[in-house]
Order: C-alpha cells, then structure tokens, then sequence
C-alpha cells in the first residue's frame, strides 16, 4: 500500500481555521469599537443638543424675568398712582366737609365762650377755650350735640380762670364730626 501523509493538509486547515477565527475575532472587535464610537457621538450629540436647548431656555427665561421685574415695578409705580389719587379723591371729597364742621363751629358758640385752639384727629375736634361761666359751656355743649355735622361732645377739664372773670372757667372739650345722612348720599351719588 502507499503511504500518503496527511499531516501537512491538517496542519494547512488548521492554520486556516485560526485564520479565519483571527479575522473573524479582529472584524468583531473592529465592529464593536466601531459601534462604541458610533454610540459615543450619538450620545455626544444628543448631549450637545441638550446643552443647546436649556441655553436657548436659560436666555429666554432671563429676558422673561427682566419682563417679569418691569411688570412688578408698573405695578408697584400703578399701585402708588392708585393710591396718590386716592388720597386725592379724599381730600376733594372732605374740602366741603371741613368747611361746614368749621361754620357749625362758629354758629354752636353762645355767647361768653371763646375758642383758644381748635385740633382735629381723624374725625376728632379738640376745643381747647375759656367760658364766662358753667353754664356757657353747658350751652356750647348742647349746641354742638344738637348740631348736623358735630355729634358726642366730651368735656375732658374745666380749670377756674381768675384773670378772665370771677366765674370763667378755662376748658377742654373733644367733639366727634360727623356728616349728615343726606350730605352723605350727595356725596356718593357726586363720587
């Protein structure tokens, strides 16, 4: 029989084999570097993208927080217009009132009974003055209570006064003002 060696044929597929297997093995190392790169620069991109958005978000809500400030400083600059009209409005509306407390004053005085000084408080009057005799002040306190626009007359002292009189008296006296009813519905119906 003949002798056919075929050692070198295995030898030769076998080095063929891990050739193939070293190719097989660089191509899926090759691809999966490649797809590690390819995976990197989507997410890169997608991060840069994103990064690029919150910037545009960060100008605008800057430029809408510079709207938002404005805003509150014309409303604020509203508020006090608001407020200076309304003070206004007030003052208007209570010239006519403090002209009439001020005639009610002058026509409540009887006879005998001067004012030294006249203080006013919100809605309360002050009658600082000096009577010719007890029964002077009793009458100015009846007139001022019988009064339209005066109401709640309140004695506070009366001091002996010798320099004025035997029997004056000097005193002080609070009165509270207060506008009739009718005054009042004209003066909402003007308003």
């Amino acid at each position: 029989m003949a002798q056919i060696n075929l050692l070198p044929w295995r030898e030769e597929r076998r080095q063929e084999l891990k050739k193939d297997f070293l190719i097989t093995i660089g191509l899926v190392l090759a691809l999966g570097v490649g797809l590690v790169l390819m995976a990197d620069r989507i997410v890169n991109g997608q991060i840069d993208n994103q990064n690029a958005r919150n910037r545009y978000l960060q100008e605008h809500i800057a430029e809408l927080d510079k709207m938002v400030a404005e805003i509150k400083e014309l409303q604020k600059r509203r508020n006090q217009l608001i407020d200076r009209m309304r003070v206004i409005q007030e003052l208007q509306g209570n010239r006519p009132i403090i002209v009439r407390v001020m005639d009610q004053l002058v026509r409540t005085v009887p006879d005998g009974v001067f004012y030294n000084s006249l203080a006013s408080k919100g809605t309360k009057i002050t009658i600082k003055g000096v009577a010719e005799s007890n029964n002077r002040v009793s009458s100015l306190m009846r007139q001022l209570d019988a009064s339209d626009w005066l109401a709640n007359p309140n004695l506070d002292g009366v001091l002996a006064a010798p320099t004025y009189g035997d029997q004056a008296n000097t005193f002080t006296m609070t009165v509270q003002v207060k506008a009739p009813a009718s005054s009042q519905d004209q003066e909402s119906g003007q308003g």
